[in-house]
């Protein structure tokens, strides 16, 4: 009988059938990661009571949020126009030991104030443009010149410093870490600051339309006279923007600019959260307000595992099965996507 009904069906009802069934996938994946995050909650707090469902708790999730929601914030916008950036963990590295060096230290005789964090960005920027430009004009994959400049960036780092990471002595900066506003960490509310900025720039600039056009299908703009090569290189100086205010958050934070300590652990996840909270692999799709949801679940699942007092070895196999299941609910499957 079903048969029979489908036999009789047009070619454009079963389009149709074919785009409702799409839509309501798509409404399940958009709202999986907050059902997820939900979940996560619950959990922790049945299971932990008021040493996690507490206002104190609440503050050290936002603290512990900051750093890598300012690193999954540049990677949503090279994931959202099909590409990938493996440069993470060197280029924060380089940008925390260029402010710990730059900054008044125990080690070298520079005090630039905060001119050492115009530095430790700057740099960051420049090297997200050179990854931007090497990736678009000389047509090599975005993931092998990011992973090249990964080791180049951890090079610059290690010998800005030689080794031997200096202290950071600058009054200002190593007060930073204490301020809090409203009861919420100064350094959080920074890397809210370049959240909104990015909401802007994807809600409210032809650059965020762009962005998303690259990723869907740039042929489009091409053919309407967009510069496709300069929407995509802006993407990666973006990113490099993102990453240097991580590692000179992550440098302040720590009080020297040690690369193997800031920026060791970033990358993966950082993709894991762009993902996790709806960003497409294969482009077009998700944005910036879905990241924060996929960081939002990686920071509780890792404080909450903490406040149970899981075994470390045992906490990173159960991190790795709930991402897998977060992942799988929210990543689009099918013949067009490309698994990177």
């Amino acid at each position: 009988m079903a048969e029979k009904v489908l036999s009789s069906l047009t070619i454009t009802d079963e389009f149709a059938i074919k785009i409702q069934q799409s839509n309501r996938k798509e409404k399940i994946m958009r709202f999986a990661p907050l059902i997820v995050l939900a979940a996560l909650i619950l959990l922790f707090t049945l299971t932990c009571g008021s040493n996690f469902a507490s206002l104190k708790n609440f503050v050290a999730i936002l603290n512990q949020l900051a750093i890598p929601l300012l690193v999954a914030l540049g990677l949503t916008f090279v994931i959202m126009i099909g590409g990938i950036d493996l440069s993470i963990d060197g280029t924060v590295g380089m940008a925390a030991s260029l402010l710990g060096v730059f900054a008044l230290n125990s080690r070298f005789a520079f005090d630039l104030g905060f001119g050492a964090v115009l530095i430790s960005v700057g740099a960051s920027v420049v090297v997200g443009l050179l990854i931007g430009l090497i990736h678009v004009y000389l047509r090599i994959p975005s993931f092998m010149v990011s992973f090249a400049f990964m080791y180049i960036c951890r090079g610059i780092g290690l010998l800005s410093y030689s080794g031997q990471p200096p202290t950071i002595l600058d009054p200002v900066m190593m007060a930073i870490p204490k301020l809090s506003l409203l009861g919420i960490p100064f350094i959080t509310w920074v890397a809210l600051a370049v959240l909104f900025v990015c909401i802007f720039i994807q809600e409210y600039t032809a650059f965020g339309r762009y962005i998303y056009a690259v990723g869907t299908d740039e042929t489009v703009l091409r053919s309407v006279g967009v510069s496709v090569n300069a929407v995509k290189v802006k993407v990666f100086v973006l990113a490099g923007f993102c990453f240097g205010v991580a590692g000179a958050l992550g440098a302040i934070r720590l009080g020297q600019g040690q690369v193997g300590v800031v920026a060791t652990g970033l990358m993966f996840p950082a993709q894991t959260a762009v993902v996790a909270g709806g960003t497409s692999l294969a482009g077009g799709k998700g944005g910036v307000i879905q990241t924060i949801v996929g960081v939002f679940i990686m920071t509780v699942l890792e404080n909450g595992l903490l406040i149970i007092g899981v075994n470390p070895y045992i906490r990173t196999g159960i991190q790795g099965v709930i991402i897998l299941t977060a992942v799988a609910l929210t990543v689009a499957r099918g013949p067009k996507v490309i698994s990177k």
